[in-house]
C-alpha cells in the first residue's frame, strides 16, 4: 500500500517534472539549434526571410551541393587557425588551475587547521578582492607589464587569472577542510608521518572529490574568460574567446560569422565531455562542501 501511494502521480509532481522538463529544453536548444547552424551557410542559419532555411538549407544546398557543409570549421580551424587559439587555453587553463590548485589546497588546509583569528581575516580580504571586477585587477597589471615589456605573453596573464582565482580556491578549499576531522591528521603523525606527509597521504585523498569540484570553477574561470585574457594577450597569443569575438569582425572589419559559430560549438563540446566524465566526483564534491560533518 505504500508503495502505491509514493509511486502514484500527484499534480505536484506533474507539475515538478513539467518544470525541469521545460527548464532542460530552455537551457539545450541554444546549443543544439547552434550545432545544427553550424553546418549551414550563414544565409541559411541567418536567414531573415524564412527561419525554415535553416532547418531545410536551402542555400547551403545551392552554394554547396548538399543541405550540410563543413566549411564553417574548416575555415575556422585551417584557414583562421584556431587549433591555435585553443594550444593556447590549454597552456593558460592547466598552468592557472595547477598553481590555484596547489597555493589552495596548502592555504586552506592551513587556514582550516589554524586556531587563530587571523584566519577569518584572510578569509574576508580574499573574498572582497574576489567580489572586485577582474578589470579593476587588469588594470593594476597593465602599467608595470608595459614598462617591463611583458605585455602580451601567456605567463602574464596566467598570473592575472590566479591572482582572480586564488580567493575562490581558498574560501572553497577551507570548507572542504573544515569537513575533515582534525584527528586524520593527528593519528598519521602519531604514527610517524611528518605535517606534510599527513597531509599528503591521508587528507588529499580524503579531499580529491573537493579538489575535483574546485578544479574545475577554476577551469571555467580560465578557459571562459574574456576581459583578461583579450587585454592581456597578444594576437599570437590568444586564447579561443577572444578568437570567437574576433570572428565576428567590427564595425570597420567584416568579420566570417560561420566561423564563430562553428567555433562556439568547438569550444563547447569539452565542457560536455568534462561534465559528464567528472559528475560524480563533483557532485560528492559540492554535497561535501555544503553540509558540515
Amino acid at each position: 500500500m505504500a508503495t502505491k501511494a509514493q509511486s502514484r502521480v500527484t499534480p505536484f509532481r506533474v507539475f515538478t517534472y513539467s518544470m525541469v522538463a521545460l527548464w532542460l529544453i530552455i537551457a539545450a536548444f541554444p546549443f543544439f539549434w547552434t550545432l545544427w547552424g553550424s553546418f549551414k551557410v550563414q544565409g541559411d542559419f541567418f536567414s531573415k526571410a524564412d527561419w525554415t532555411n535553416a532547418i531545410y538549407g536551402v542555400y547551403t544546398t545551392r552554394e554547396t551541393g548538399a543541405p550540410f557543409t563543413g566549411n564553417g570549421y574548416f575555415g575556422a580551424w585551417v584557414t583562421e587557425a584556431f587549433w591555435k587559439n585553443f594550444f593556447n587555453t590549454g597552456i593558460v587553463v592547466f598552468f592557472t588551475v595547477t598553481i590555484s590548485l596547489t597555493f589552495g589546497t596548502l592555504g586552506g588546509y592551513a587556514l582550516a587547521s589554524s586556531g587563530f583569528r587571523y584566519a577569518f581575516w584572510i578569509l574576508m580580504a580574499a573574498l572582497v578582492f574576489r567580489a572586485m571586477p577582474h578589470i579593476t585587477l587588469v588594470s593594476g597589471y597593465l602599467l608595470p607589464f608595459f614598462e617591463w615589456n611583458i605585455w602580451g605573453i601567456k605567463a602574464t596573464t596566467i598570473i592575472v587569472l590566479v591572482a582572480i582565482n586564488q580567493p575562490f580556491t581558498l574560501w572553497m578549499l577551507h570548507s572542504f577542510f573544515l569537513n575533515i576531522p582534525k584527528d586524520m591528521d593527528e593519528s598519521a603523525m602519531v604514527d610517524g608521518c611528518t605535517r606534510f606527509q599527513a597531509f599528503r597521504h591521508v587528507i588529499i585523498p580524503v579531499m580529491w572529490p573537493g579538489v575535483i569540484t574546485t578544479g574545475l570553477f577554476s577551469f571555467l574561470l580560465a578557459y571562459n574568460d574574456f576581459a583578461v585574457t583579450s587585454m592581456l594577450l597578444s594576437g599570437e597569443n590568444e586564447t579561443i574567446i577572444p578568437a570567437i569575438a574576433s570572428f565576428l569582425g567590427t564595425t570597420q572589419v567584416e568579420g566570417n560569422i560561420m566561423f564563430a559559430v562553428a567555433a562556439v560549438v568547438s569550444a563547447t563540446a569539452p565542457l560536455f565531455v568534462l561534465i559528464l566524465f567528472f559528475q560524480r566526483q563533483i557532485v560528492s564534491g559540492l554535497t561535501a562542501g555544503a553540509v558540515k560533518g
